[in-house]
C-alpha cells in the first residue's frame, strides 16, 4: 500500500475538549493550514458521552454533549480540518507522524504539533485485582459509552469501585440505566466529599481482593478496615478513577515525562521538551475538569502561534518536583523567560487533607519563598496556586541550581 506524504501548519492530535479549543483559536489566528487528528468517530473527547450536568458554568450546568458541542462547531467554522477514525501510530520525525486513516497510511509533517490525547481510567489488569476474568468489569468511561452511546444495560445489581467525583458520575450513570447499585467501595478513610443521594451504601476504608464468577462475574470480595472479608454478590463492577495520561504517543516521541503526571514536562507556555511540540488538556494531569483542558488548548495555541512567527526553540528550563503529600503539579517546568501558566495558576493535586496549607519552595536547599493557599487542600480537589511565588522565582531558580521541590505544610499553630 502506498504511502501518501503531505505538510500542513499545524498537527493537532486529538479531538476533546483541549484539541477543539486549540484549534478554534489557532485557525482564527491564522495558523495557516489546522488539521485534527482523532482516532474516535466522533470529536469530542469523553464529555460526547457524560449526560450528566457537570459542565459549564455552576449556576447553569448543562450536561457533556451540550457542552461540547460548541467547541466543535467553532473549531469546523474558524477553518480548523477535523479528521474522525483517524490514528496517529508514531513518528518519522521531530514533527513528523506516521497516521493510519480510513482511505489508507499518511505521512504528515507539521511546523508545530500539539499533543491532546487526553488520560484514561486504569483498566482491571493495571489495577492487579485478584480473580477470575468474567465479564461485566468495566471502567466509567466503558460505563458511559455502553448506557449513553449504545443504549446497552450493564447488569442488574452493580458495585462502584472509587471516591473519585467520577465515582458519582458512575452512581448517576448506572440509575439511568436502572441497575441496583449495591455498594460504593472505597479504600478512603472518608467517604466522597459529595455522597451519592439516595440509599447507597458507602464503604470506606475496604479493599477490592477479588472478582469472582466464571463467564459472568457474580461477586465482588472485598477486606475491610478492620480486616474482616465479605463477598458482594453483583454481576457488574465499575472501576472508576485512578486516572493515567493516554501518553503513548509522547512516549514513543521521545519526550521527556513528569515523574509524578505520567504526562509530557510541560512549561507555563505547555511547550513539551521536544521543539515545535506542545502539550494541552488532560494529558498533562490525568485529570481536571473539562473547562481547564479547554483552557489549556487555548493557552497552548497561543504559545504555537508565537512558536510560527518566530521558530524559537524552548527556553532552558527548571523542572518542578512535588513531596508528599503533594501529588503533582502542572505546568512543571519553569522557563528562564517568565510566561504565565494557563489562566495565570499552577494546577495542584494533594492525597491528603492539609488545613490552612502553605506551599514551600525550595531549591538546592534555599528557600525560594512561600504562600498561603486558600482553601483546605483535600483529596481529589485541585488546589490553585496563583501569584508569583513561581514565575518572580525564576530568575532565582537557575537550572544550574537543579530542580525546585515543592511542599505543603499546614499553617504554623494549625
Amino acid at each position: 500500500m502506498s504511502r501518501r506524504e503531505r505538510e500542513v501548519d499545524v498537527l493537532v492530535v486529538g479531538a476533546g475538549p483541549a484539541g477543539l479549543a486549540a484549534a478554534a483559536r489557532l485557525a482564527a489566528g491564522g495558523a495557516g493550514r489546522v488539521e485534527v487528528l482523532e482516532r474516535e468517530q466522533r470529536a469530542g473527547g469523553v464529555p460526547r458521552h457524560c449526560r450528566h450536568r457537570g459542565f459549564g458554568p455552576r449556576h447553569r450546568p448543562v450536561e457533556g454533549p451540550a457542552w461540547i458541542r460548541p467547541l466543535v462547531t467553532a473549531a469546523v467554522a474558524a477553518g480548523a480540518a477535523l479528521r474522525t477514525g483517524v490514528i496517529a501510530t508514531g513518528w518519522a520525525g521531530p514533527r513528523t507522524l506516521d497516521v493510519t486513516a480510513p482511505d489508507g497510511i499518511e505521512r504528515i509533517t507539521a511546523r508545530a504539533v500539539l499533543l491532546a490525547t487526553g488520560a484514561r481510567e486504569r483498566p482491571r489488569g493495571a489495577r492487579l485485582i485478584p480473580g477470575t476474568r468474567p465479564e461485566g468489569v468495566l471502567t466509567t468511561g466503558e460505563l458511559q459509552q455502553s448506557v449513553h452511546l449504545y443504549g446497552r444495560a450493564p447488569g442488574r445489581r452493580a458495585v462502584v469501585v472509587g471516591a473519585e467525583p467520577v465515582a458519582l458520575a458512575a452512581v448517576r450513570t448506572l440509575r439511568t440505566a436502572g441497575t441496583e447499585i449495591v455498594a460504593l467501595v472505597t479504600d478512603r478513610p472518608h467517604a466522597p466529599l459529595q455522597s451519592p443521594r439516595g440509599r447507597v451504601p458507602v464503604l470506606t476504608g475496604a479493599t477490592v481482593t477479588e472478582l469472582t464468577g466464571d463467564g459472568r462475574l457474580t461477586g465482588v470480595r472485598i477486606r475491610g478496615g478492620d480486616g474482616v472479608h465479605r463477598l458482594l454478590a453483583c454481576d457488574t463492577v465499575i472501576l472508576t478513577g485512578d486516572w493515567i495520561p493516554d501518553h503513548e504517543l509522547a512516549r514513543l516521541g521521545g519526550l521527556t515525562l513528569d515523574g509524578a503526571t505520567r504526562g509530557p514536562a510541560v512549561d507555563t507556555a505547555l511547550r513539551t521538551t521536544a521543539p515545535g511540540v506542545f502539550a494541552a488538556g488532560n494529558l498533562l494531569h490525568g485529570v481536571e475538569p473539562a473547562a481547564v483542558a479547554a483552557q489549556e488548548g487555548r493557552h497552548a495555541a497561543r504559545a504555537v502561534l508565537r512558536h510560527l512567527d518566530t521558530g524559537a526553540p524552548p527556553d532552558p528550563a527548571v523542572p518542578l518536583r512535588v513531596a508528599a503529600p503533594l501529588l503533582r503539579i502542572t505546568p512543571n517546568l519553569l522557563p528562564a523567560v517568565p510566561v504565565p501558566p494557563p489562566g495565570g495558576r499552577f494546577v495542584l493535586r494533594t492525597g491528603a487533607r492539609v488545613a490552612r496549607p502553605v506551599l514551600v519552595a525550595v531549591q538546592g536547599g534555599r528557600v525560594l519563598g512561600s504562600t498561603a493557599l486558600p482553601a483546605t487542600a483535600l483529596p481529589d480537589r485541585s488546589l490553585h496556586l496563583y501569584g508569583p511565588l513561581l514565575t518572580a522565582a525564576t530568575p532565582a531558580a537557575t537550572p544550574a541550581a537543579g530542580p525546585v521541590d515543592l511542599t505543603l505544610r499546614p499553617a504554623p499553630g494549625t
